[in-house]
């Protein structure tokens, strides 16, 4: 089905629907497919004029290895295969990313993930990517697109897997590619883009390091920031819609501390509340006409609503609630919405009142079960929406509502985690 179609179900049908098969072997990418797959990538990685830099690959030219990618639009896919051309590679792939092409998702060597939650078949999948196919598996940690072109928080168990693997390692890091189509505005910018792809671990380093030491040393090839690179590049991005979208990722106002009232156009992002307003420059500067400059940089403005995230946990006052469309994500026939109800998040995590018919539910997920939670800006005409998982089920909470905060939940969830494995240690 459509995804933006709405199918709704009962909530008690829903483990009657068909399940997504995450013990099916990875296949071989289908070499009649290779051609399709470089017709598909290259035309754009030629029209960005994308350099890509390799640091070291020529030990790695044959052998199998792990090939770590930063994730900041679908370009990264186009900019990997032909960073890797003419070899073949596999793909970890959320499970939305099989809706309505499963089969051919799977031909060019795709298996599946929910995503922020242990998989005990992945380890099988990625192993016999690795030993059995001798394909390049290629994983983007950060398990979904940056929202303002940095670096997203990683997964601790990173270094455990390449430690257990013990097979090379090497990052591929892009720069631009969030310029080029933000998460929170698709509509596509004229950006020249450039990658730089690194041998960062042989199995000798593996071999020699602690897990913790080599979750550092991916931590440290991981930094980056699309913004900074483009106004040390002096990149002009002329496109007159480039700030439209990021009330979705702003949506603090840092001058009054209103919440929910940022609103865009073209190249101006402005508070409802107290109606200043700042215009995102050619450059990736912001601006502002009234003598005070809060933030001249989108990061730096992003990450001090994180701090006010955290602030609020620490102080004992965080608590978010919201009405929701509940929905379930099972295989790759696409979403079914099992009611309606209210998504809480506060200092126990998550909870979600539903009800479905006349029957009424309840999800929960507890702080400590996810390091971070995906979230999804204006989704085929849902509404924003806020996802987690269990190992049967993804479910999506949507709303229309402008003050449905999916991206202050999201800071919440990531801080909420951090602060109580610190406790634990």
């Amino acid at each position: 089905m459509k995804i933006s179609k709405i199918v709704e179900i009962p909530y008690h049908e829903k483990d009657q629907l068909k399940k997504f098969d995450f013990k099916k072997k990875v296949k071989k990418q289908n070499r009649l497919l290779m051609p399709l797959i470089w017709l598909l990538s290259f035309p754009e990685v030629f029209k960005r004029k994308t350099q890509i830099t390799k640091v070291n690959m020529e030990p790695l030219k044959k052998e199998p290895y792990l090939l770590l990618c930063n994730h900041n639009a679908f370009f990264d896919f186009k900019v990997a295969t032909k960073a890797i051309f003419p070899r073949r590679a596999t793909y970890i792939v959320a499970i939305d990313g099989f809706i309505n092409r499963e089969g051919i998702m799977r031909e060019v060597g795709c298996f599946g993930k929910r995503k922020f939650i242990q998989d005990r078949y992945l380890i099988s999948q990625i192993k016999r990517s690795l030993f059995d196919l001798k394909h390049i598996c290629m994983i983007y940690p950060e398990a979904r697109y940056s929202h303002v072109g940095t670096t997203s928080i990683m997964p601790e168990s990173l270094g455990k897997l390449v430690k257990l693997l013990n097979v090379p390692v090497a990052t591929l890091i892009t720069s631009g590619n969030h310029l080029s189509q933000p998460v929170w505005n698709l509509q596509k910018r004229n950006v020249q883009t450039e990658a730089k792809m690194t041998y960062l671990l042989s199995k000798e380093d593996i071999a020699a390091m602690s897990f913790q030491d080599i979750n550092n040393k991916i931590n440290e090839a991981f930094v980056y920031d699309d913004y900074r690179w483009q106004q040390t590049n002096q990149i002009q991005i002329k496109e007159p819609f480039r700030a439209e979208g990021l009330e979705h990722v702003l949506y603090q106002c840092p001058h009054c501390l209103a919440e929910g009232k940022m609103t865009t156009k073209n190249d101006e992002i402005k508070c409802e509340n107290c109606e200043k307003k700042w215009t995102l420059t050619q450059t990736g500067f912001l601006e502002t006409n009234d003598g005070k400059l809060e933030f001249n940089h989108i990061p730096d403005w992003y990450e001090w609503q994180r701090h006010q995230v955290k602030k609020a946990i620490e102080e004992g006052t965080y608590h978010f609630a919201h009405d929701v469309n509940i929905n379930v994500l099972q295989s790759s026939e696409g979403f079914y919405q099992i009611g309606k109800g209210k998504l809480i998040h506060n200092l126990e995590g998550f909870k979600v009142e539903g009800k479905s018919e006349d029957d009424f539910f309840t999800l929960k997920k507890e702080p400590l079960e996810n390091y971070s939670v995906h979230v999804e800006y204006n989704y085929f005409g849902r509404g924003h929406g806020i996802s987690f998982s269990d190992l049967k089920n993804t479910y999506y909470m949507f709303s229309n509502d402008k003050s449905y905060l999916v991206t202050k939940v999201h800071f919440a969830v990531e801080e909420l985690y951090k602060s109580l494995v610190n406790v634990d240690k």
